[in-house]
C-alpha cells in the first residue's frame, strides 16, 4: 500500500528526514537511498509517495518513495536554472565587454574565471559527497567561493549539477553573497576610491 505525505525535518547535509502523512498518523523515517534514481534531492515540504515498512526496532521508515508531483518541480527548477545560466553568461560577456574596452583590468577577469571554476569543482565534490553519504562542503565555504567571483560558477553548478537549487535557506543567503560581490565590482568601476583601490591592489601584485 502506497501512501502520501509532506517531507519534515529534512537535513540534506546528512541525506535524512521524516514524512508525515496527509491526514495524519505516524511520521516516518526518510533516506535519501529510498527514492527512485534519477530523482532530484528532496527538500523540506516536498510531496511524496511511498511504501511504509519498519526496521528490526519496529521504527517506521518509508521505501520505494517517489515525488507526487514530479513532473511540476522538475520544471520549476529548470526555469529558475535556466535563468541563473542565462544570467552568469550574460555577466561574463558584460567582464569581457570591459576588459575589451579598457575599464576593467584583465586580472579582475581572470579572477571571476579563476573563482567560477573552482566554484563549480566544488559543487562538484559536494554533489557527489552527498550522493555517497562522505564528507560535505561546508555552505559557508561555498558562499565564501561566490562570494569571491566564484557566483557565475556557482549558478551553473546549480543548474548542471542540480545541486543546492532547492533548498531555500541556501537560496537566500547564496544571492545575499552575488549581490555583494556585484555591488564591489560596481564600487570598483564607478567611484574614484573604488579605481583608486584597485589600482593600489594591482600594483602590488605587479
Amino acid at each position: 500500500m502506497r501512501y502520501q505525505g509532506k517531507v519534515t525535518n529534512w537535513k540534506d547535509d546528512q541525506g535524512f528526514g521524516f514524512v508525515s502523512p496527509n491526514g495524519g498518523g505516524q511520521k516516518a523515517f526518510v533516506h535519501i537511498k529510498a527514492f527512485s534514481n534519477g530523482s532530484h534531492r528532496p527538500t523540506e515540504g516536498d510531496i511524496i509517495t511511498y511504501e511504509l515498512a519498519t526496521d528490526d526496532n519496529g521504527r517506521f521508515f518509508a521505501k520505494n518513495i517517489r515525488f507526487a508531483k514530479s513532473s511540476t518541480t522538475a520544471g520549476t527548477s529548470n526555469k529558475s536554472g535556466s535563468s541563473g545560466t542565462s544570467f552568469a553568461i550574460l555577466f561574463g560577456l558584460f567582464i569581457v565587454l570591459s576588459v575589451l574596452l579598457g575599464q576593467l583590468p584583465l586580472a579582475i577577469a581572470g579572477l571571476y574565471i579563476t573563482s567560477s571554476i573552482v566554484t563549480f569543482i566544488a559543487y562538484a565534490i559536494d554533489k557527489s559527497a552527498a550522493q555517497n553519504n562522505r564528507w560535505r562542503i561546508q555552505e559557508s565555504t561555498l558562499h565564501l567561493f561566490a562570494l569571491a567571483g566564484g557566483w557565475p560558477g556557482a549558478l551553473i553548478a546549480q543548474k548542471r549539477l542540480r545541486h543546492k537549487s532547492k533548498k531555500q535557506e541556501f537560496q537566500t543567503s547564496f544571492w545575499i553573497t552575488v549581490i555583494a560581490n556585484c555591488f564591489t565590482l560596481a564600487w570598483l568601476l564607478i567611484t574614484k576610491s573604488g579605481s583608486t583601490f584597485l589600482n593600489t591592489m594591482l600594483g602590488q601584485f605587479a
